[in-house]
């Protein structure tokens, strides 16, 4: 860190004095993300006020040899990626972190090709963390290496000199299952996360999940697994609302017959959300009908219900990754973290109908 750094505003002071979040005001003055105009005034008004120049890469460029600059790889269109909560608390904790050492957050996308103005390829880099719940992760990661770019994995394994921020997927997942077994559940479905590049839907099966290189979506299915062997199940295309719809219509439209399951669980509470929407379409109830189990702990809008899911602590998590960054920039060598997910027990799941 810079010796002057401790007697200058931060980062995080002007998101506090802006009353927006330290991922906003870092976009705000990178340029990336869906940031709008007047929020973006609002940050730079609290930057004047707070004599916070911002984040100035050329001048560290020139000072350190660096850019001043940590991307951020989230393989979906970054417009498309700030409808999950879980994403923006991540970027939260990524930007509180960084802020320390006054580096500006870009945003990239892990399908952005070279062509492209600003691309993984071509950006010029610090350092990168990489949302690991992603079908491109190893492109991503070959690519930082032979450009030797220190990076940060977020749930993904990137082999043993890419320190990785890990959750208990499988053992969290494992929690949820049980519970449904507790409650007397035989009949239970998965609808996951997408496994493949493409982001084909389909159904989910052992050996998509074994060529799969996901790794938050393999463990959370085996996780499932682990309780109930013979689950079947969906593979969506997104953490999307309208994709747990989609899997719910095909899991739960079989005019009620023997083979619809009485619970679900779901990879994220974007698709458990999803799922209970098609339920409701379908005049089932929840839990009466089917029960609905979720992952991430998180507020989803328009959800009228106290989802019974596992909560995660997305925010650490990416505060953890940027402390890594700063660590690996300061010529340290970072330790993988594992954090742990919390059970937490809302209305949609109950006994089956007898």
């Amino acid at each position: 860190m810079d010796t002057d750094t401790a007697s200058r505003p931060t980062l995080a002071d002007v998101a506090a004095r802006a009353g927006v979040s330290p991922s906003t005001a870092s976009l705000a003055f990178s340029g990336t993300g869906p940031v709008s105009g007047a929020t973006r005034e609002k940050v730079l008004a609290a930057a004047k006020e707070l004599h916070y120049a911002g984040p100035d890469p050329r001048a560290r460029s020139l000072r350190r040899g660096r850019s001043g600059i940590v991307g951020v790889v989230i393989d979906e269109r970054v417009s498309e990626a700030f409808r999950d909560p879980v994403n923006i608390a991540m970027l939260d904790g990524v930007a509180e972190a960084i802020g320390e050492i006054d580096a500006a957050m870009l945003l990239l996308t892990g399908t952005t090709g070279s062509d492209t103005p600003v691309s993984l390829e071509t950006a010029p880099l610090d350092a990168v963390v990489l949302f690991g719940c992603s079908p491109t992760l190893e492109r991503s990661v070959a690519l930082l290496t032979q450009r030797g770019i220190p990076a940060v994995v977020i749930e993904g394994d990137a082999g043993d000199d890419v320190p990785e921020i890990a959750l208990d997927n499988r053992e969290a997942t494992r929690l949820g299952a049980e519970h449904l077994r507790e409650l007397g559940h035989e009949r239970v479905a998965i609808v996951a996360l997408p496994l493949e590049p493409s982001r084909a839907r389909g159904p989910l099966t052992a050996a998509r999940v074994d060529a799969s290189t996901v790794e938050t979506a393999i463990e959370r299915a085996r996780g499932a697994w682990d309780v109930f062997p013979d689950a079947r199940g969906v593979v969506t295309a997104a953490s999307y609302v309208e994709e747990g719809v989609i899997a719910g219509r095909e899991l739960l439209g079989d005019g009620g017959g023997g083979d619809r399951p009485t619970a679900i669980i779901a990879q994220s509470d974007l698709l458990a959300a999803g799922v209970i929407r098609a339920a409701e379409e379908l005049g089932l109830t929840v839990p009466g009908d089917v029960s609905v189990v979720g992952f991430d702990g998180v507020a989803v809008d328009g959800l009228d219900y106290d989802l019974t899911t596992l909560s995660q602590p997305s925010q650490a998590k990416g505060r953890a990754a940027g402390d890594a960054v700063v660590r690996m920039l300061a010529g340290e060598r970072p330790e993988s973290v594992r954090f742990t997910s919390t059970f937490h027990r809302g209305g949609t799941t109950a006994p089956p109908r007898a």
